[in-house]
């Protein structure tokens, strides 16, 4: 049964950072409208997205270069052809926590 985790202070960083719940590596993305949860691995060779280039709503591999939506987890450009997975989000009194 999916639970809400703490995951970081809403403070803690500007654009992107990441944590791990029990083996599972989740990044998170704060865009205008918010912050996001996906899985921290590209789809494609499993480099760590939250290293990756931000642009819009859109993060970049930063092994090849696939983009995904960090809204939804599509894949948007090669050589990813699979979604990563994503987490709702919610914050409260400054702490972001992450449904896992």
């Amino acid at each position: 049964m999916a639970q809400w985790r703490e995951a970081c202070r809403e403070d803690s960083f500007r654009k992107a950072t990441s944590f791990t719940h029990r083996r599972k590596e989740i990044a998170l993305f704060r865009l205008d409208d918010g912050i996001y949860a996906i899985a921290n691995s590209c789809s494609h060779e499993y480099s760590p997205l939250c290293e990756g280039m931000v642009v819009g709503p859109h993060v970049y591999c930063p092994k090849h270069g696939s983009r995904f939506d960090i809204t939804t987890g599509a894949v948007l450009d090669l050589p990813a052809t699979s979604p990563v997975k994503t987490y709702p989000v919610k914050v409260e009194e400054g702490v972001v926590y992450v449904k896992v």
